[in-house]
């Protein structure tokens, strides 16, 4: 019943509905995102990998790959639980649902849809105001970088999220609408997969003109790794990259930050 109560004041322009006191967040960027709407005091835990800002490391984690503690979790007696559909197990979602708790479920397919998000929650949280400003800067910068790389000469670029066993992006994953922002193509763009693994003979065949790393790795042994392809690829060591994967692959306001700086290093001339 409350939860139905909640939907319904959400529903109704006008009228306000109470604000969560106590809010678990069960994935690192809805952790950010009530940070960024300066609830963080109502947080009361957090998922593995809750890291940014640096407060959120100071909170108890009751979440991992592995699922949600409901032990940990229950005896918080949270009144809101943030939660990713496609990164939480959905039997845990479905559980806590059947548990009565109610549930914000966040599940953004393009970047735009972070500001939607944020909207919403800031709704729920009391914080609708703060919310609407911060979502009109987010949406602003994401144009800016838009209409920037629009201008830029298109560049063909491997993407990979991890070396061994190789692993790319497909034509849907959220980094290759990344490439697209900064006018780059994705040279597995034709994959069956998101996340295909893939052959070096693959990538050497597809000629990219670009490498991006999208982990975290010492520059010596990026470059080391790439030394044996340099001359196949006729690619020196500046069109080697690495970008940080929390600014780009979390759904949080330092997006366009991480966009920024993919782009900028795709089109240094």
């Amino acid at each position: 019943m409350k939860g139905l109560i909640v939907s319904l004041f959400l529903l109704l322009p006008g009228l306000s509905v109470f604000a969560a006191e106590r809010i678990v967040s069960l994935a690192p960027h809805t952790t950010e995102l009530v940070y960024s709407l300066q609830a963080g005091e109502q947080l009361v835990a957090v998922s593995e990998f809750s890291d940014y800002p640096e407060a959120a490391k100071t909170q108890p984690q009751v979440a991992s790959y592995q699922g949600v503690n409901f032990e940990a979790l229950m005896r918080l007696k949270p009144d809101l639980i943030l939660a990713w559909q496609g990164g939480n197990k959905p039997q845990d979602i479905e559980r806590l649902q059947s548990l009565g708790f109610e549930v914000f479920l966040s599940s953004p397919q393009r970047p735009e849809d972070i500001a939607s998000e944020l909207k919403a929650l800031g709704k729920r949280l009391g914080k609708s105001e703060l919310a609407a400003q911060l979502a009109d800067d987010y949406l602003q910068k994401l144009q800016k970088l838009r209409d920037t790389y629009a201008q830029q000469t298109e560049v063909k670029v491997f993407y990979y999220m991890w070396p061994t066993p190789m692993m790319s992006i497909g034509p849907h994953a959220w980094a290759s609408q990344m490439l697209t922002i900064c006018n780059a193509q994705n040279v597995f763009a034709d994959a069956l997969s998101d996340y295909p693994e893939v052959a070096m003979e693959g990538v050497l065949a597809r000629k990219p003109t670009q490498i991006v790393a999208a982990f975290e790795q010492p520059r010596s042994q990026l470059l080391a790794f790439w030394q044996p392809w340099k001359t196949v690829l006729a690619i020196s060591d500046e069109a080697i990259h690495s970008v940080n994967p929390d600014t780009l692959h979390r759904f949080s306001l330092r997006l366009p930050d991480g966009i920024s700086e993919l782009c900028g290093k795709l089109h240094t001339p």
